[in-house]
């Protein structure tokens, strides 16, 4: 099979020009200078609204996890998924709130508990074969007879994915990347029988919440051997975690970052494989430190010109 077209999104980081990662920098070649031609006119063509400095633009989902939540297959499962039961009343009352952002405040609509909760329970876990109902449980008089999609089973056990249970709530704020930097927003925090941390759902009203602008994506193509980023894995100060696409059979694997005062533009290098290759996207994550902490600063991806959110966590 041949190799088919990758489409990435990346965030790292270096100074205009120059490549540099934690595994030291490296000489330029033809790859670095076409990068370093399209990031600036990724970086120029960059226009936000007046919204990006003055509104709440968040960079990442309204779902968060603050800390390690010590997954499980079956908890991280029921997470992507969205499966919850709530042991505790959730109250329907609103309450007033603010973001702080480092440079100010915004006072915003915020949404009840139970508002919150409606957008994080995504319903009912669906049949998951191996997982026990009642464990230890047997089926008297032989096989147990289910309905599926492909007619009956013939298990001993009656099996279903089980949801994470819900067994407080608190209002409170937790740092949250935007347009205008690290902002502490209010949130609900929804302890969680089964994990190690709350499970927490930003406040503010989906009608309060400014959407990421539309980028400008440069006319011609990624030029071959570069490609961009998924997303943004973490940051930390000037240190970027970022989380490149690449092919499977790609080696090489090099961060691209070219860096202005307001504006950050990264990809990746890679070095294709010649003849046939499993047509695979891999996520492979890569660490870049920035000439200067991160701070405000979009961002932007060397494909599609678009500003990078912190991915799932």
């Amino acid at each position: 099979m041949n190799r088919p077209a990758l489409l990435l999104v990346l965030p790292l980081l270096l100074t205009a020009g120059c490549a540099a990662t934690d595994a030291g920098p490296r000489s330029p070649t033809r790859g670095v200078e076409a990068f370093d031609q399209r990031a600036a006119q990724v970086a120029e063509a960059w226009r936000p609204g007046p919204d990006w400095r003055t509104g709440y633009v968040p960079l990442e989902g309204p779902t968060v996890l603050t800390d390690d939540p010590g997954f499980t297959p079956e908890t991280e499962a029921a997470f992507r998924a969205g499966w919850y039961s709530a042991q505790v009343g959730i109250p329907p009352t609103r309450v007033g709130g603010e973001i702080q952002f480092p440079d100010g405040r915004l006072r915003l609509p915020l949404v009840s508990a139970a508002e919150a909760y409606r957008q994080l329970d995504q319903g009912d876990p669906l049949p998951c074969p191996g997982r026990p109902k009642q464990p230890g449980r047997p089926t008297p008089g032989g096989p147990t007879v289910e309905p599926g999609p492909d007619g009956w089973g013939t298990s001993s056990t009656q099996t279903a994915c089980l949801p994470l249970t819900v067994t407080a709530v608190t209002f409170g704020a937790v740092p949250v990347r935007t347009s205008r930097g690290v902002a502490q927003v209010p949130a609900w925090l929804f302890t969680i029988k089964e994990l190690a941390t709350p499970v927490v759902r930003l406040a503010v009203a989906p009608s309060a919440v400014t959407p990421v602008p539309e980028p400008t994506t440069p006319a011609r193509p990624l030029p071959d051997g570069l490609v961009a980023a998924q997303d943004l894995a973490a940051v930390d100060g000037a240190r970027l975690t970022v989380r490149l696409g690449v092919g499977a059979c790609d080696t090489g694997i090099t961060p691209l970052v070219w860096e202005r005062p307001d504006v950050v533009v990264v990809g990746g290098g890679v070095t294709r494989a010649t003849g046939e290759c499993i047509a695979l996207l891999k996520v492979e994550p890569v660490t870049v430190t920035l000439a200067a902490p991160l701070g405000s600063r979009p961002v932007l991806d060397v494909f599609t010109g678009a500003p990078l959110s912190i991915g799932p966590r």
